[in-house]
């Protein structure tokens, strides 16, 4: 009697291979976001943590689902589960800060509402359960796609005490705007697809 066959487990898919396929979703007349895609996947003056922190940190605030995974899966092999846990905490408080503050900001100095606690509970960033350096670059590329002009100052701030440099800051960011960038281009893409 013949065994019966032994099923083989698919290979694993190489973790930028997610980004390459949504890389090829884009149509030709956004080949700019395609080469810029490349601030994604290659190097910069952050830690391997720090960048795939602040990737997975800005899919999280882009909103996409696929762009979520595929940040997600490339970001696997360089961030361990506080790193993830960390980038998801700072996406999350930071969409409920951006959207406070952004508030605040608008309403200009002196408003009544300053004076008052904003009571909105956020021990994540006290304790983020990773470098405070990293959890904070990560918040200052989230509040930079949520256009939280208060709270880019604030955490630029932070980390320029914590010796970030000009070039890691801008890095951080730069990979937030292509994050930001590929979602909703993808989210345009599926509109009139």
């Amino acid at each position: 009697m013949d065994a019966a066959p032994v099923p083989v487990a698919a290979p694993p898919v190489a973790p930028t291979a997610a980004l390459d396929a949504l890389k090829a979703r884009l149509p030709d007349h956004l080949r700019d976001l395609r080469l810029n895609l490349a601030i994604v996947t290659g190097a910069s003056n952050l830690s391997s943590r720090q960048h795939w922190g602040a990737a997975l940190a800005s899919a999280y605030a882009a909103r996409n689902p696929d762009v979520i995974r595929a940040i997600a899966a490339a970001a696997a092999p360089h961030l361990d589960a506080p790193a993830r846990k960390a980038a998801e905490a700072a996406a999350s408080v930071m969409a409920m800060n951006n959207v406070y503050y952004r508030f605040l900001h608008h309403l200009g100095e002196g408003n009544a509402y300053q004076a008052l606690p904003a009571r909105l509970r956020m021990q994540a960033i006290g304790n983020p359960g990773v470098d405070h350096l990293d959890f904070e670059l990560w918040c200052l590329a989230v509040s930079a796609i949520n256009g939280c002009g208060a709270c880019v100052a604030s955490h630029e701030q932070v980390v320029r005490s914590k010796a970030a440099t000009a070039p890691m800051i801008q890095d951080a960011v730069r990979i937030a705007a292509v994050v930001h960038a590929l979602a909703a281009s993808l989210d345009g893409v599926a509109a009139l697809a």
